[in-house]
């Protein structure tokens, strides 16, 4: 055998043991595995097993596509008008709860889907494909966005006619909070930059408005 045909196999088995390892290692997924991921996403590592019935390699199999697809992804700054804009109407939206839980509800969808494609996710036109992005980088977070996307879907007729009480809107619209709270707090570029405007007093129309109200404070279901 000619040396040129040595060098020849010598590189086919070469390449073939490469391709070999990296099929390998996509289909392991992240390493470390399933700690990784459970690492990553908390919470909703638990819910997407659920979903999947227990099966974790379906679950870290769908966890890893959304790494895969969105890790990537640099979130935009939001600029300090802006996030005054959005905080008030967030703020607008809980105030008018009381009179009106399923409009509220809806506003606040609305307004996460918004911001989290002013902060650089995709749009909101698009649940699915946003969600699976915020649920990379606000894992932590990110089902107060399905609880109150999901209300406000029953509550505008939903699917068979089910439609969610007052109390199941108001606990939706409370976790979703802390994701607007995550996506209007800034980058870490935005948190370098000085203050350019008062912190809102408790009550008023700023980031911090108790919710003490009840199922019997809030009128309609």
């Amino acid at each position: 055998m000619s040396t040129g045909m040595i060098i020849a196999l010598i590189v086919i088995v070469a390449a073939v043991v490469v391709v070999a390892a990296a099929l390998t290692l996509r289909a392991r997924g992240p390493r470390g595995g399933g700690r990784d991921l459970k690492r990553r996403f908390g919470p909703e590592y638990d819910r997407t097993l659920a979903r999947h019935d227990g099966d974790a390699k379906a679950a870290e199999r769908e966890l890893t596509e959304r790494v895969e697809r969105h890790g990537s992804l640099r979130e935009q700054p939001l600029e300090p008008d802006r996030r005054e804009q959005f905080t008030v109407r967030w703020t607008a939206a809980q105030e008018h709860f009381v009179d009106a839980p399923r409009e509220a509800v809806a506003e606040a969808d609305r307004l996460l889907a918004e911001l989290a494609a002013v902060r650089g996710f995709p749009d909101g036109g698009h649940y699915e494909e946003q969600f699976a992005a915020l649920s990379v980088h606000h894992a932590e977070h990110v089902h107060g966005y399905r609880r109150v996307h999901r209300v406000a879907r029953v509550g505008a007729g939903g699917q068979d006619g089910d439609r969610a009480d007052t109390e199941e809107m108001r606990e939706a619209l409370v976790e979703a909070r802390a994701l607007f709270d995550d996506l209007v707090g800034g980058t870490r570029e935005d948190s370098a930059k000085p203050a350019t405007r008062k912190q809102p007093t408790r009550g008023s129309h700023g980031t911090h408005l108790p919710w003490t109200f009840n199922r019997h404070q809030a009128k309609g279901s």
